[in-house]
């Protein structure tokens, strides 16, 4: 019962930030919406000096309400993922996936204003897909075959295949996380490798000497008989 509760707080607490960051985007495009503002002109415009901040803005501002719900949802999802089982370094990859995969599409991608937390989807999709086969943990290996069988899709949004999606942010997306999840290998959970106890090893070398000793007894006492 205590375990239960333990990991039910586990997955609000882990439930946190993805939340924040969901409903931070929705309310910066009902603020785009309503005002009938344009922010697309913030995002990321390629090897333009003045919209390096846009690698900053960039995973807040999206073209509409469609472009927000098809990223909010794999961001709760995958985002909740990565802080339950990788609190103590979820926050910095989630920055470093933003500066990384922004950056290099910034200085890679078309000359066109790309904007969208996509990006960051990507690379937590490539991150949690990859970390838990490099740790070779049973629980991590786990939640990349859930990433694969749920998100495995989204694989194909690293090509151009449509002209009016970003798929160089989507690439280097999913390239950075990549990188992370090697670059982080040794950091949380491993692969588990079983250690036999000193104690119990010495109780059941005791069990087997025992064993042989009662051998040894019984013999000698059917030779006696003899």
């Amino acid at each position: 019962m205590n375990i239960d509760k333990e990991e039910k707080n586990r997955l609000i607490s882990s439930l946190y930030f993805p939340l924040i960051l969901v409903l931070t985007i929705i309310i910066v495009e009902a603020f785009q919406s309503y005002f009938a503002l344009n922010l697309i002109k913030y995002g990321i415009y390629p090897q333009k000096v003045s919209s390096l901040i846009g690698i900053i803005f960039t995973p807040f501002i999206h073209a509409d309400f469609n472009h927000v719900f098809n990223n909010s949802i794999p961001l709760l999802i995958l985002g909740t993922s990565l802080f339950y089982f990788y609190k103590p370094i979820a926050l910095k990859l989630i920055v470093l996936i933003v500066l990384m995969g922004g950056f290099w599409t910034w200085i890679l991608a078309r000359e066109s204003y790309h904007v969208g937390a996509s990006g960051l989807v990507y690379g937590l999709f490539s991150f949690l897909l990859v970390s838990g086969f490099i740790r070779m943990n049973k629980q991590l290996i786990a939640l990349s075959l859930f990433v694969v069988v749920v998100y495995g899709s989204l694989v194909w949004g690293i090509f151009p295949i449509k002209g009016n999606i970003s798929y160089e942010a989507h690439f280097w997306g999913f390239f950075s996380g990549i990188i992370l999840a090697i670059f982080y290998r040794k950091h949380g959970k491993q692969k588990e490798v079983f250690v036999w106890d000193e104690e119990e090893e010495e109780e059941e070398n005791k069990y087997w000497e025992s064993g042989y000793n009662s051998i040894d007894v019984n013999l000698t006492i059917k030779k006696t008989k003899e």
